[in-house]
């Protein structure tokens, strides 16, 4: 997934590198605008990556408690 977040970063990073570079401004303000603008959107990506597997890792283990529950709770009723 790492991966992904860095080529996605680097996608932004030379789309801006483009835009900044076709308002015709200096080169060096082109490559401090596109690399703070990589490092925003690198570190924004992967924190929301983060939160969503985080997220999505808490919703599956819910479900496999409530199944595990669910089933002792219908080995005890057979049981009686």
């Amino acid at each position: 997934m790492n991966k992904i977040v860095l080529n996605f970063g680097l996608l932004v990073f030379f789309l801006s590198m483009m835009f900044f570079s076709a308002q015709n401004l200096p080169v060096l303000d082109v490559l401090l605008r596109s690399f703070a603008l990589f490092i925003v959107v690198t570190v924004m990506t992967a924190i929301l990556v983060m939160v969503f597997f985080k997220s999505v890792g808490k919703a599956i283990y819910k479900k496999a408690v409530q199944k595990q529950e669910s089933l002792m709770m219908g080995n005890d009723s057979n049981e009686h």
